[in-house]
């Protein structure tokens, strides 16, 4: 009997290293194969309110909403939900308002019996915002440049009503530092390539935009207000389609933020973020749960098939095959998204990415969370 395992473990890892290549050769290589378009900055002005939360962001707030009170466009609102907080963030926010008076303050209270979350503040925005076209950040994001709002609202034309844009975390030092990084390259790969195959599953809330019309005609965060986190992946998983969502990957488009400085706060925030996965639609969880368990698979077959030092050739040889592949198309998707030193840790990261998204995953799946921030 103990003969057939590492014959069985072996078909296992062969299955698990197709999938693999499958999934960068046909899904992953489409953002590696796409083009930035050179394109100037749009002359037709489309009105925007720029949407953000705010629960305690005192310090954020000071330190990144007046880059976005600055933005170079003609005609746009901020809209900031001063979400509950206890902390000096509205009096902050009235004093910018004295000298930006496109800035528009929504206060909201907590209620005894009633727990509000980022959701329902984003509702409020929502519907204190007086433009049609929604774009969203959160208090501790920056845009990398002063033309972030027109990179983003100039792709609103023709059927688009949502656009999916990239938001990187600023290079500090430290492990989790630089795993936080990968992990937001990897996702963002996955996601913009997704949207390219015209099958958007996810996009991120410190870089987002959509229609206010798409908002309200297919009644905002209702069927998954029973949720506290998916106020952006759930949104984009139920309301894209093949034909309304395109990306923006321009670098004046990005969105910077501080990532988790402890695996504590790190785990606190992904547990909320992957609790969510399981109300993606019923495609979109299958084809990343198989992504995600046969690169989890692929590690622990090749650990067990080494220790039974069966067929090492065959093992060295797919191993290299696919981190050569990866390195490849992520080299290519890396490059648009400014990450590119971060493939230097590839085969460590990737091993650890594997864990993470299992790990996570049942974690989500089990403990839920009652708290957004």
């Amino acid at each position: 009997m103990e003969a057939y395992i590492p014959q069985a473990l072996f078909i296992l890892f062969v299955i698990c290293f197709l999938i693999q290549l499958c999934y960068l050769l046909i899904r992953l290589r489409l953002f590696a194969a796409y083009t930035v378009p050179a394109k100037e900055l749009s002359t037709a002005v489309i009105p925007v309110s720029v949407i953000i939360s705010a629960r305690n962001e005192a310090e954020n707030l000071q330190k990144f909403l007046p880059a976005i009170l600055q933005q170079e466009y003609p005609e746009f609102e901020v809209v900031v939900v001063d979400d509950c907080s206890v902390d000096e963030s509205h009096h902050i926010l009235l004093e910018f308002s004295k000298n930006h008076p496109h800035l528009k303050i929504v206060s909201v209270t907590e209620h005894r019996r009633f727990k509000t979350g980022k959701k329902f503040a984003l509702t409020m925005g929502i519907k204190a915002a007086k433009y049609e076209h929604l774009l969203f950040t959160d208090a501790d994001c920056q845009p990398a440049s002063a033309h972030w709002v027109a990179r983003m609202a100039g792709n609103f034309s023709g059927n688009t009503e949502i656009v999916l844009g990239y938001s990187p975390y600023i290079k500090e030092r430290g492990f989790i530092n630089a795993f936080v990084r990968f992990e937001t390259l990897r996702t963002a790969i996955n996601y913009f390539s997704a949207a390219l195959a015209r099958n958007a599953y996810m996009g991120i809330g410190r870089n987002l935009a959509y229609t206010k019309s798409l908002f309200f005609k297919n009644k905002g965060f209702a069927s998954h207000l029973h949720v506290m986190a998916g106020d952006d992946d759930l949104f984009v998983n139920q309301n894209a389609t093949p034909v309304n969502t395109v990306i923006e990957v321009h670098p004046d488009a990005f969105t910077f933020s501080e990532s988790k400085r402890t695996f504590r706060s790190f785990f606190r925030q992904k547990k909320r973020h992957m609790g969510v996965g399981g109300l993606y639609k019923n495609k979109h969880r299958r084809l990343l749960s198989a992504e995600a368990l046969s690169g989890f698979l692929f590690y622990v077959t090749l650990g067990i098939l080494l220790y039974f030092n069966t067929q090492l050739l065959v093992l060295a040889g797919a191993y290299l095959v696919r981190l050569i592949t990866q390195l490849v198309i992520y080299q290519k998707s890396a490059g648009k998204l400014s990450g590119s030193k971060l493939l230097w840790f590839l085969p460590f990261f990737d091993l650890i990415y594997y864990v993470y998204l299992n790990v996570f995953g049942l974690v989500g799946t089990f403990i839920k969370t009652t708290q957004w921030k």
